[in-house]
């Protein structure tokens, strides 16, 4: 279903870049909301037990510090949970892109990262119970991203179950480099 194909030499996608799946069956979307659900435990789970030079490393050489991936991933998690509530109780609406590097100099970004996997059990809870309820054809509801185009609620599913998995595994693919 994705694509995860890569050389050992790209840090940046552990598991592969994304792919949308041409045909979104069931079991698709429950196994992406399965990972978009079990996402705060692994994220508590990867970051367990480092101090704070470790979190302040790049998980590859240019790119964020571990910090920066875990308070990235609440801000992403956050804008995409309010856009499944927009696609819901809006006809076809236009979501508002924001700026992630940016977003990841600001001084939120320094905090623990207890702060932002706390705030991720509380979202994730919410974003669950709301993918969960959703009839098949809700998925299928349309949203219109001015960089990506015309999007689906199944393609945020499938993307976002996508990078649940993808930024967990930049934290455990440094620890394990590094036998931390």
């Amino acid at each position: 279903m994705y694509n995860v194909a890569m050389t050992m030499t790209d840090l940046r996608y552990p598991v592969g870049e994304f792919v949308m799946p041409a045909t979104v069956t069931p079991a698709m979307r429950t196994e992406s909301i399965a990972a978009i659900a079990a996402l705060p435990a692994r994220m508590r789970e990867a970051v367990h037990g480092l101090p704070d030079s470790r979190l302040d490393r790049p998980y590859r050489p240019g790119g964020w510090t571990v910090r920066q991936v875990v308070h990235h991933v609440a801000d992403s998690h956050i804008n995409a949970f309010v856009r499944l509530k927009l696609a819901l109780t809006e006809e076809n609406p236009t979501i508002k892109p924001y700026d992630e590097k940016a977003f990841a100099q600001l001084a939120d970004q320094q905090l623990p990262v207890d702060v932002s996997v706390t705030l991720l059990d509380s979202l994730h809870a919410r974003w669950v119970a709301v993918l969960n309820s959703l009839s098949p054809q809700q998925f299928t509801r349309p949203l219109h991203h001015p960089e990506n185009g015309a999007i689906t609620i199944d393609y945020q599913v499938q993307n976002y179950g996508w990078h649940s998995r993808h930024h967990v595994a930049h934290i455990t693919s440094l620890r394990a480099r590094e036998g931390w």
